[in-house]
């Protein structure tokens, strides 16, 4: 019996496969380790797992999650995986490497990551070969939720934002300017927070003209300062795994398209596909 999790910013999904090959999904909050140590992961994992968890009987867990950048970060997340999964071997990675499985499996290509937060790289049918930092939501992270959610609230804090969009805006919210900063700059996940305005850029169509403005600058500043960065990234197809990347897929194909790339898959969760991928590997 193993797992197999997929750990972004905001939300891990989960899937415990048994013996007989029965999947059970679940969900759990989101845990970097760079906004979060091993305690508050501990804390967190023992109110969000299922309580019937057969803990005993789970031989291995198989994590991939946003944050995991080098050994510290991912000892933070090992640490608190091993607490609770004592019985178990436990496998910590970056979601990256969950990203390029899910989306290319056992072939080398390129695979990126839009979600609350960025990530891009060439996989070469195992392991990651080449990457290039998104630099985090405070430096970079473009064409991610955080990124859009930013550009919308600076609008909001500057009075760029249009009268239509700023009155839906305040019904939606009821929030300040003040609130915006004082929620940015003093409280705890600021990356989350920013993120979660994407879904209103997706929803609210009082001005669509001035969302997919918004959206495609973002993805305009994605390609150009990282997509385009790496070598010959014009002989490989686009990949891309993430609910911002799926639910604004209209505007990214036009970008791929525009950036001359040939499209290859856009899918919302890896879980599915990286399930497989290890159902594979049990069989090897």
């Amino acid at each position: 019996m193993i797992i197999i999790a997929d750990g972004g910013s905001t939300k891990t999904n989960w899937c415990l496969l048994d013996d007989a090959g029965k999947k059970v999904y679940f969900n759990t909050e989101g845990y970097n380790p760079f906004f979060v140590d091993s305690t508050y992961i501990v804390n967190s994992l023992k109110k969000g797992l299922p309580q019937d968890m057969p803990f005993d009987r789970i031989t291995d867990v198989n994590y991939y999650g946003a944050g995991v950048h080098n050994e510290e970060k991912a000892k933070i997340v090992e640490e608190a995986l091993k607490q609770v999964f004592s019985h178990s071997k436990v496998f910590v990675s970056h979601d990256l490497l969950a990203a390029a499985r899910a989306l290319l499996a056992n072939k080398a290509g390129f695979a990126a990551i839009l979600g609350t937060g960025t990530n891009t790289c060439l996989y070469d049918g195992e392991d990651i070969i080449h990457k290039i930092d998104s630099a985090a939501y405070i430096l970079g992270d473009e064409g991610s939720g955080c990124y859009i959610g930013k550009k919308l609230l600076t609008d909001y804090i500057r009075g760029l934002m249009p009268e239509t969009v700023r009155e839906v805006f305040w019904e939606t919210f009821k929030l300040t300017p003040d609130d915006v900063m004082d929620a940015v700059y003093t409280k705890p996940l600021a990356n989350r927070f920013c993120a979660s305005f994407s879904k209103f850029v997706y929803e609210v169509t009082v001005d669509m003209a001035y969302s997919r403005g918004i959206v495609e600058g973002a993805f305009d500043d994605f390609f150009r300062n990282l997509v385009t960065k790496y070598p010959n990234y014009q002989d490989y197809s686009f990949n891309c795994i993430g609910s911002v990347g799926y639910n604004f897929r209209n505007v990214l194909e036009e970008k791929v398209h525009q950036y001359n790339m040939q499209l290859g898959r856009i899918i919302r969760s890896p879980i599915d596909d990286l399930v497989q991928f290890h159902i594979s590997r049990l069989s090897e």
